[in-house]
């Protein structure tokens, strides 16, 4: 598949002929996809991550973006994972350290970031999700951008229009888009910027949804980490009684046991 344009249709048709029924059934039951559980309705294939993987290191290079909707607007988990997976290896390609500043690279970056949100609902499960919130949109909420008001290119006016983005993410109605919110803010924190996961933190702190609470809990841990762990005690001294216990058990992981048991009492 390597050394010539490809086409979505022939990514779909290489994945269909991957099918394994028996691991199918097993990705069914995990992603919860059943009557009124949380993935209802999702279809898959039976390819493991590594699978879909090497299918996108194969191909990434040689598939115009153009073909990419066709992927993730697919009716199989694993092909909208590869599109996903696809604009992932793009932006990466194109946010290398001498691409940042560049013009052109710049506009590129834009392009997968919009077609990303167009498709956001399309990411309906928590791996599609948290495979790739992270790498596009944390990833370029740190750079450079030609969106928002281009003809005044402050530091702030980008910073609001980039929270912006990510606020309607948050105060949709969709738990995904919410999630991504919440999970994207895991590149931001790996770069020392806590400000991104504390305020998407506080507006999801008392999400009813198992999925989302964990989340915030597993964001606010790799905050502490990877930044300051007195910032999550803080947080956790403002919000500790009405945060759910999932969130807290989550975001209390990299603690002694000591102190768990003290934030849990």
């Amino acid at each position: 598949m390597e050394g010539i344009m490809i086409t979505a249709q022939e990514i779909i048709a290489h994945m269909e002929s991957l099918r394994n029924e028996k691991q199918r059934e097993v990705l069914m039951g995990f992603f919860k996809t059943g009557p009124g559980e949380y993935g209802e309705g999702d279809e898959f294939l039976g390819l493991k991550v590594p699978q879909t993987r090497a299918i996108v290191k194969q191909v990434w290079k040689e598939v115009s973006l153009d073909e990419v909707p066709e992927l993730l607007q697919n009716q199989w988990h694993e092909v909208r994972l590869c599109g996903l997976l696809i604009l992932v290896a793009k932006f990466e390609a194109l946010a290398k350290k001498s691409l940042e500043q560049d013009v052109k690279s710049i506009h590129a970056r834009d392009e997968i970031i919009e077609m990303y949100l167009r498709h956001a609902e399309q990411a309906n499960n928590w791996d599609l999700v948290d495979l790739s919130a992270p790498k596009l949109l944390g990833r370029w909420i740190l750079l450079p951008t030609s969106l928002g008001d281009t003809a005044n290119k402050s530091f702030t006016l980008y910073f609001n229009y980039k929270r912006q983005v990510l606020d309607n993410l948050a105060y949709s109605d969709n738990l995904w888009k919410q999630r991504m919110s919440m999970v994207c803010t895991w590149e931001t924190s790996h770069q020392g910027d806590p400000s991104w996961c504390l305020h998407y933190a506080e507006i999801h702190l008392r999400h009813p949804h198992d999925l989302m609470q964990k989340a915030v809990g597993w964001m606010l841990r790799e905050m502490g980490k990877q930044v300051n762990m007195d910032l999550l005690r803080s947080f956790l001294e403002q919000h500790v009684s009405e945060m759910p216990r999932t969130t807290l058990r989550y975001a209390l992981e990299k603690m002694s046991d000591e102190e768990r048991r003290y934030w849990m009492r």
